[in-house]
């Protein structure tokens, strides 16, 4: 019976959202009506999105716990599929609620993007520099994210501006089909590549001597000695069950936040409406919602000077979006009749290709330091100015 309890409070965010799915399911669908009240409906959001972030912390542990068993990168794998699936939901139940949500996808993929590239990066790149003044990364695995996340935004979010099919930046029937297959497969290529073929470009390398600060060479190889059992992996504060209890839980877990997609989605567009945000504050808001425990899985990684959990968290985060997202979004679009928009604007275009640049600089050396951070920083900054002030 103790260990019933047990499993019960530790498993407490799916219970809290299998109880509030239940609520707006039977009885709660009232509260989201525009009559309720703009308190009742703020009150609701703060709720919903509330459970929902955490049972998106509860996806996490749960992979990270996956990651422990099967090892990198197939823990990093899992974790980046789960959240895709939740972003997925959430994109299109929104674009589901009216008719003004066309760029949603676009939006969300730009800051998930930005979120991602700019925001994560940024502030792994600092903190670790801050405390280890550099940080080591296995500059193979990098060169292989980006050289599949460039073409495919390319592709994806400025391309369409240029495509002469349609009258607005979107893509032909014919062009979402072709789109979806060849991103598809760049991104299985790519999934056989990290997980199989060239594991090893993906796991934390061992300090060497070029080491621009020298006396921090000791504490790299201590380091390097901790974790090279585990691959880049310690996970001591975790308590690490069956393979298959992790994975049960992992999808009842995420599966409370797809159903209350729907619901939420009602909420975004209310709140856009009522408090005359720019639309692509909605892609924000699915974007922070995905990503916050991913970021918080970042950041811890950079402060334990193991920053190749880090940069594989992160890029892998903005290529799953691309190369994932779109195809999903793409397909959906198809089945519900849904038209989208994809290519970006002008300024947004500006800022994404300073963003792939600006990477390719960071990640072409076998270290960081805290001035690339900042500099990654600045262009999230001004990301946020763009969208409220375009």
């Amino acid at each position: 019976m103790s260990g019933f309890w047990n499993t019960l409070k530790r498993e407490a965010c799916f219970l809290a959202g299998a109880a509030t799915t239940a609520f707006f399911f039977l009885a709660g669908a009232d509260l989201l009506l525009p009559t309720s009240g703009l308190l009742v409906q703020m009150f609701c959001f703060i709720w919903l999105f509330g459970v929902m972030l955490w049972c998106a912390f509860g996806v996490v542990r749960h992979a990270d716990c996956l990651a422990v068993i099967l090892g990198e990168p197939y823990g990093t794998l899992i974790l980046t599929l789960s959240v895709i699936g939740i972003e997925v939901s959430l994109i299109v139940s929104i674009m589901l609620t009216g008719g003004t949500n066309e760029p949603l996808a676009r939006d969300t993929m730009l800051a998930v993007l930005n979120i991602v590239l700019n925001g994560m990066v940024g502030i792994s790149l600092l903190l670790g520099g801050l405390k280890y003044g550099e940080q080591p990364f296995n500059t193979q695995g990098a060169r292989s994210f980006l050289s599949v996340l460039i073409p495919l935004a390319t592709f994806s979010l400025i391309l369409p501006r240029y495509t002469t099919s349609t009258a607005d930046p979107s893509l032909s029937t014919g062009q979402q089909i072709s789109f979806a297959v060849m991103i598809s497969l760049l991104y299985a290529i790519f999934l056989a590549t990290q997980s199989i073929r060239h594991k090893s470009f993906f796991i934390q390398p061992k300090p060497h001597s070029g080491v621009a600060l020298s006396f921090l060479m000791a504490k790299d190889e201590a380091e390097d000695d901790k974790h090279a059992h585990d691959d880049d992996d310690h996970h001591h504060d975790l308590e690490i069950y069956s393979t298959g209890y992790h994975a049960a839980f992992l999808l009842l877990t995420m599966l409370p936040i797809v159903l209350l997609s729907k619901k939420f989605a009602v909420l975004v567009d209310f709140g856009i409406a009522s408090f005359h945000m720019p639309a692509a504050f909605g892609g924000v808001l699915v974007a922070l919602l995905v990503l916050t425990p991913e970021g918080l899985g970042s950041f811890r990684a950079a402060l334990s000077n193991r920053l190749q959990r880090s940069v594989n968290i992160c890029l892998g985060s903005a290529l799953a979006t691309i190369g994932l997202t779109v195809p999903a979004v793409l397909i959906a679009a198809g089945i519900f009749d849904i038209h989208i928009v994809l290519g970006v604007k002008d300024t947004d275009m500006i800022l994404l290709l300073l963003t792939l640049i600006l990477s390719m600089i960071t990640f072409t050396g076998t270290r960081t330091n805290a001035l690339q951070g900042a500099v990654h920083l600045v262009l999230f900054i001004f990301y946020f100015i763009l969208i409220f002030q375009p």
